[in-house]
C-alpha cells in the first residue's frame, strides 16, 4: 500500500472501500459501487482494499469494520464510515 496517498491524490473524488470477501454486507455494497462506477465514470475513482489481504493497513487506517468506507476530496479525509450506504448517500457525500 506504498502509493495509498498517490492513488488518493489521483482524483478529485475517491472513495475506499475496505472489505471482506466473506462479509454479507460488502456482497450487497458491491452491485452499488459498481453501478456509481458505471454511472460517475472518472468524477469518482473507487479503491477495493480486501482487509484479509491487508490487515496491518486496514489497522493503521482505523478500519473497525467492514465495509469500511472511506472518502476523500481532493486528497483529503472528508468522512468514514462503516456499512452499506445508499448509492444516493454516496453521491451526496461526495456532492455529485
Amino acid at each position: 500500500m506504498a502509493n495509498f496517498v498517490e492513488l488518493i491524490k489521483s482524483s478529485e473524488n475517491v472513495l475506499v472501500d475496505f472489505y471482506a470477501t466473506w462479509c454479507g454486507p460488502c456482497q450487497t455494497l458491491m452491485p452499488i459501487l459498481e453501478e456509481l462506477k458505471e454511472e460517475l465514470g472518472e468524477k469518482l475513482r473507487i479503491i477495493k482494499i480486501d482487509v484479509d489481504r491487508h490487515q496491518k493497513f486496514a489497522a493503521q487506517m482505523g478500519v473497525r469494520g467492514v465495509p469500511g468506507l472511506f472518502f476523500y476530496k481532493e486528497g483529503k479525509l472528508i468522512k468514514n464510515t462503516s456499512g452499506v450506504l445508499a448509492k444516493h448517500e454516496i453521491k451526496s457525500i461526495f456532492d455529485l
